[in-house]
């Protein structure tokens, strides 16, 4: 490997690990670096989930302190996340690798309009309910279940996703929602890159520049997010979505 290709994905590690942990879809920056540095396109996603999973687990832990005395409801969606998660990971080493191509940008897209109307839908959705929020609804953990699946086969944007449909379903703070983000990242990210290590092309080198630099980003990235505003971090997730439909249209 190449010196700057080494400083390269260092530095774009670090990007993905903050950016992950403050909102979700690192990838969208990391996967068309290694691909433009001539790694293909199955090598470059199996090395950024494995790579980036540290970096979730970071990120996670910087937010330990919004998720203390939520360890039931982190068992039950990470059990959720974590059943998709294999599924995605099936799907990307037994499909070809353009099916998704045309559907994870209307995904995306999809879940950054649910940010923007969220509150109002939140608000429709506990009025139906007789202003009870339920924790454990099916529809909640199908979603976070088919988000797992998105997870595993793609990773990028999936805390966009998460953040939208958390968002409307649940009556907990933003930064909450982040964090119980960050754990099921973590998860997805974990199982997919387990995976992955056994039975897909891995570039290790590019693992291990990736994992370090994620870690950093993590950390850096807790402390950044757990910092902003409600309004700001809404209005972060939105523009960060925008961003990879376009890079995802781009592409």
């Amino acid at each position: 490997m190449i010196w700057w290709h080494a400083v390269l994905i260092g530095l774009v590690g670090i990007w993905a690990g903050t950016i992950n942990t403050v909102v979700g879809s690192g990838t969208l920056v990391t996967f068309p670096v290694l691909v433009a540095l001539g790694y293909p396109p199955v090598t470059a996603t199996t090395s950024n989930a494995i790579g980036l999973a540290p970096g979730t687990i970071s990120g996670a832990i910087g937010y330990r302190h919004e998720i203390k005395g939520e360890a039931r409801r982190l068992l039950v969606y990470g059990s959720a996340s974590f059943l998709g998660a294999i599924g995605g990971t099936i799907l990307l080493l037994s499909l070809p690798s353009d099916t998704f191509e045309a559907v994870v940008p209307v995904l995306i897209g999809l879940a950054v309009v649910l940010v923007i109307v969220q509150t109002r839908v939140s608000a429709w959705v506990a009025g139906r309910n007789g202003g009870q929020v339920r924790r454990y609804g099916p529809l909640l953990l199908f979603l976070i279940f088919l988000i797992g699946i998105y997870g595993g086969y793609f990773t990028a944007a999936q805390g966009v996703m998460l953040m939208a449909v958390m968002g409307m379903l649940l009556s907990d703070s933003i930064q909450r929602l982040n964090g119980i983000k960050n754990v099921l990242s973590a998860i997805v990210n974990v199982v997919a890159g387990t995976i992955y290590a056994f039975i897909a092309p891995i570039s290790w080198p590019v693992v291990g520049l990736l994992a370090v630099g994620s870690v950093i980003g993590g950390i850096l990235g807790a402390k950044i997010g757990r910092k902003l505003s409600p309004k700001v971090l809404r209005g972060v997730i939105i523009v960060v979505g925008l961003a990879a439909v376009v890079q995802m249209l781009v592409r």
